[in-house]
C-alpha cells in the first residue's frame, strides 16, 4: 500500500503537488484542502467489459428489459422505466424530496415482486420507517433497510442479499477505509462512487446514488462523479413551493428532453399529470404584466404563466431580476424593447417571474416575456384568452418554434381563444383543423405590441 499527500480542489476534483489559492481548472478560490491518498493493491469486483476486442458486427445485442417505478412521471423522465445495471445520480436542493421520491419509488417497485435494499446513511431505520407511514406505505417484504455509511459493510450486505435495486442515501456519506480523507471529500465520493458502479454494472444491479447540491445548484463532489453514472436526474423547483420538476439532464437509454411534474403533499409527491391546468389555476384576471406562453418540454407541452414588473427605480443603478429564466436573455429582450421599440427602461426596475417554480429554457417563451415587460410598462393588460410564443432577435424580428401544433392544440385544450404566432410559422399551423382559437401571425415584436393595445 503506497500513500501520498496531494491536495485536491473540493468543486471540481482538480489534484496539485501544493496549495494554490485558486484553481486553474474552475476557478475556485480556496478549494483546495491537502488530501493523504491511498492507493491500494485490494481486488476489486471482476470487470464488466470484454478482455479482448471483438469486431462491432459480432455483438449480439439483447433487448434490454426494464422496470416500471409505478410513477408514470418518473418512468417518462427515465426513458420508459429503469434498466438493470443502470447507475442513476438524483440530484436537488435539501428538502426538496428527494429521499421521499426514492422511498416511494422502491415500495412500488418492492410491491411488484422486486428485491431492493435501501441504505440511508443519515436516517436511521426508525426514521425511515416513520417517513414510510407518513407516505402511506404498505408493509413489505423484500425491502431491505440499513444504516451504513462504511463502503465494504455495503459492499458486503449487496453480496449477500443479491438485490434488483439499491439506493445510496447519500453518496456523499459514504466513505471507504482505504482512502483518509473525510466523508464528503473528492477522493471519497470518486472512489465509492467508482467501486459501487462497477458492481453494479457487473451484477447487473440498478443503482440510485442521491447526491448533494452546491450554492449553485450543481451536484456536490466531482465532476467525474456524472461522467460515470448512466443518468443524472435533477429535482428543481422553490423549496416552498408545492410542485416539483423532475428533469433528465444525462441518459444513456432515453431522451434527456422529457420532464415530470409532482407536487409534494402531505402523503408524499403526486404526480401531476395536466401541468398546465395547475400553473394557470390562480392567474389573475385584467393585470398587466400577465402573458401566457405554450412551452415545450421534451414532447411534452404544457402552458406556464410569465409576470412581469416595471417601477421606478429608486437608486442610482436598476435593478433587473428574473425568477425561473435566464437573466442574460432577459437582459438581451430588455435591450431590444429599449433600441428597436423605444420604450422608456433605462431608468426602471424590471422584475420577472414564472409562475409555480418552472424554470423556462424553451426561446418559444422570447415573446411572451417582451410583452410581459411592455405590459406592466405601459398597464394595458393582454387579454386573458391570448397565447403568445415566439423567438425574438436582435432586430425585433420574431422567429419560428418548433412544434407549433402541439403548442396550439395545449392552448385550445384549455379554452384559450387567440394565439399569437410567428409569421413563418403560419404555414404549418394552418394544417391544424380547430374552430375555436384564433391563429393571428405577427412578423415583429411592435406588431404583437400593437395587437396589445388595441
Amino acid at each position: 500500500m503506497k500513500t501520498k499527500t496531494l491536495f485536491v480542489c473540493q468543486e471540481c476534483g482538480a489534484q496539485s503537488p501544493r496549495w494554490i489559492g485558486k484553481c486553474p481548472s474552475c476557478e475556485g478560490w480556496n478549494s483546495y484542502v491537502e488530501e493523504a491518498a491511498v492507493v491500494s493493491s485490494a481486488k476489486r469486483s471482476e470487470s464488466v467489459f470484454t478482455k479482448d476486442p471483438i469486431l462491432l458486427s459480432d455483438v449480439e445485442v439483447k433487448e434490454r428489459t426494464r422496470y416500471l417505478t409505478g410513477i408514470a412521471e418518473l418512468d417518462n423522465v427515465l426513458g420508459g422505466g429503469i434498466v438493470p445495471g443502470a447507475v442513476i445520480l438524483v440530484g436537488g436542493d435539501p428538502g426538496i424530496g428527494k429521499s421521499t421520491l426514492s422511498l416511494q419509488m422502491v415500495c412500488s417497485l418492492n410491491a411488484q415482486g422486486h428485491k431492493i435494499l435501501y441504505v440511508s446513511g443519515e436516517e436511521s431505520v426508525e426514521q425511515t420507517k416513520m417517513r414510510a407511514q407518513r407516505l402511506n406505505v404498505r408493509e413489505t417484504k423484500n425491502l431491505y433497510i440499513v444504516s451504513q455509511v462504511d463502503l465494504n459493510v455495503i459492499l458486503e450486505y449487496i453480496q449477500k442479499l443479491k438485490p434488483d435495486i439499491v439506493i445510496i442515501d447519500s453518496i456523499q456519506v459514504v466513505y471507504t477505509p482505504d482512502v483518509s480523507s473525510s466523508p464528503g471529500s473528492v477522493s471519497q465520493v470518486r472512489e465509492c462512487a467508482s467501486i459501487l458502479t462497477q458492481l453494479a454494472k457487473s451484477e447487473r444491479i440498478a443503482l440510485f446514488l442521491i447526491g448533494h447540491v452546491t450554492k449553485e445548484g450543481m451536484i456536490a463532489g466531482p465532476r467525474v462523479l456524472e461522467h460515470i453514472v448512466d443518468t443524472v436526474l435533477y429535482f428543481e423547483g422553490e423549496r416552498y413551493s408545492t410542485y416539483r420538476v423532475l428533469r433528465a439532464v444525462k441518459n444513456r437509454f432515453g431522451s434527456t428532453n422529457e420532464i415530470g411534474v409532482f407536487e409534494m403533499c402531505s402523503s408524499g409527491l403526486a404526480q401531476v399529470t395536466n401541468p398546465s391546468e395547475i400553473f394557470l389555476s390562480e392567474r389573475p384576471q385584467n393585470t398587466s404584466g400577465s402573458v401566457v406562453v405554450p412551452i415545450m418540454e421534451g414532447t411534452r407541452p404544457f402552458l406556464v404563466e410569465v409576470q412581469g414588473l416595471v417601477s421606478r427605480s429608486s437608486f442610482g443603478m436598476v435593478r433587473q431580476k428574473a425568477q425561473g429564466f435566464d437573466a442574460n436573455r432577459l437582459a438581451l429582450l430588455i435591450a431590444v424593447l429599449e433600441k428597436r421599440l423605444e420604450l422608456n427602461l433605462y431608468d426602471k426596475d424590471i422584475f420577472l417571474n414564472v409562475v409555480g417554480g418552472v424554470r423556462v429554457e424553451d426561446p418559444a417563451a422570447d415573446l411572451a416575456v417582451s410583452l410581459a415587460i411592455a405590459s406592466a410598462l405601459l398597464d394595458k393588460p393582454v387579454s386573458f384568452d391570448t397565447v403568445v410564443l415566439g423567438e425574438v432577435g436582435l432586430s425585433a424580428e420574431i422567429r419560428s418554434v418548433s412544434q407549433i401544433v402541439l403548442r396550439i392544440q395545449e392552448a385550445e385544450k384549455l379554452g384559450f381563444k387567440k394565439c399569437l404566432i410567428p409569421q413563418n410559422n403560419l404555414k404549418t399551423a394552418k394544417d391544424l383543423k380547430t374552430k375555436t382559437i384564433d391563429i393571428i401571425p405577427v412578423a415583429t415584436v411592435k406588431e404583437a405590441l400593437d395587437f396589445i393595445k388595441t
